[in-house]
């Protein structure tokens, strides 16, 4: 069953070749309840969240339950406001003010849940491209 299956039913039969014959049954109400978000978890790629300054960083977010829709969001320690939506936050060149404590709620739309928290490190500078002259 799904959320929209909630709603008023009843039950209607009828016989062939009899004068009124048609019975129906008292109105029954159907409520789905949805499934409470939980086990909200993150991955991160690289494995460790650990990457060089320059380097792309890509965190998910995934949950365990929940009746969708599910929406997500993402928060870093200090901030007061989101950083972004969506169940993926890429940082395509990570800086050293990009490191810290981040962490994703997801809702949808009766319940939220926090993953926990993961520590995001941002390592020096990564190595220059090769320029093929030697130094």
């Amino acid at each position: 069953l799904r959320l929209h299956h909630s709603g008023r039913y009843r039950c209607q039969a009828k016989v062939k070749n009899i004068l009124a014959g048609q019975q129906q049954s008292a109105p029954v109400t159907v409520a789905v309840q949805g499934v409470p978000v939980s086990g909200v978890s993150l991955a991160a790629e690289p494995p460790g969240a650990q990457v060089a300054e320059g380097d792309r960083l890509v965190l998910g977010c995934s949950v365990a339950a929940g009746t969708g829709p599910l929406s997500f969001s993402w928060h870093r320690q200090g901030s007061d406001a989101p950083l972004a939506t969506g169940p993926r936050y890429e940082l395509r060149a990570a800086r050293h003010r990009d490191g810290g404590r981040y962490h994703c709620t997801a809702t949808n739309g009766g319940t939220a849940a926090d993953s926990p928290p993961l520590w995001v490190t941002v390592l020096g500078e990564r190595d220059p491209p090769a320029s093929g002259a030697p130094h």
